[in-house]
C-alpha cells in the first residue's frame, strides 16, 4: 500500500535497488517453473479471449493470465500449514528461517544479506537470523577452551 493505493511489485519495482537481484536456477525449480509456463499456455488456450495477454513474459499468473493478487500467497500457505497440521507463521516467518538456516549452515552474513536482498547488513544481523542454544553451548565451550589453553 503506497498512497493509499495497493501496488504489486513486479520486474520493474521493487523496495531498493538491492531487492532486484537474481538467483541460480537449480534443475528442481527450473522444472517446476517449465511445467507453470506450460500450464499456463494450456490455461491460455482454453479461455481464448479471455486469458489476458498483458503478462505473458511471466510465470506466476493466475488461470486468467492475470499477475497473482498479493493476499493470494498468504492465503494458500495459510491452507497448506492447516492441511499439513503444522502450526502458524506468517508466510514472511520464511525470511527468518530462510536466514537462520543458511546462518546456522556457516553462511556468512553478507551472503546471507545479499540472498535475501537487504540493503544493510544490520537488518540481516540483527532482525533475520535467529541463534540456537547450541550456538551459544559452542561459544561458551571455546571460551572455555581459550581458557584452558593460558594455563
Amino acid at each position: 500500500m503506497k498512497d493509499g493505493k495497493l501496488r504489486r511489485n513486479t520486474k520493474d519495482s521493487a523496495k531498493n535497488t538491492s531487492s532486484l537481484r537474481t538467483f541460480p536456477l537449480v534443475e528442481p525449480i527450473e522444472k517446476i517453473l517449465k511445467r507453470k509456463k506450460q500450464e499456463n499456455q494450456i490455461q491460455r488456450k482454453l479461455c481464448g479471449k479471455n486469458y489476458s495477454t498483458e503478462y505473458l513474459d511471466y510465470v506466476n499468473v493466475d488461470e486468467f493470465g492475470q499477475l497473482i493478487k498479493p493476499g493470494y500467497i498468504s492465503k494458500t500457505f495459510k491452507k497448506v500449514l492447516a492441511k499439513n497440521n503444522l502450526r502458524h507463521i506468517r508466510y514472511h516467518d520464511l525470511r527468518h528461517s530462510c536466514a537462520t538456516l543458511l546462518y546456522d549452515d556457516g553462511r556468512d552474513l553478507k551472503e546471507i544479506q545479499v540472498w535475501l536482498g537487504h540493503s544493510t547488513i544490520t537488518t540481516t544481523a540483527n532482525i533475520y537470523t535467529h541463534f540456537d542454544y547450541s550456538r551459544k553451548t559452542n561459544s561458551a565451550n571455546s571460551m572455555l577452551e581459550a581458557f584452558n589453553n593460558l594455563r
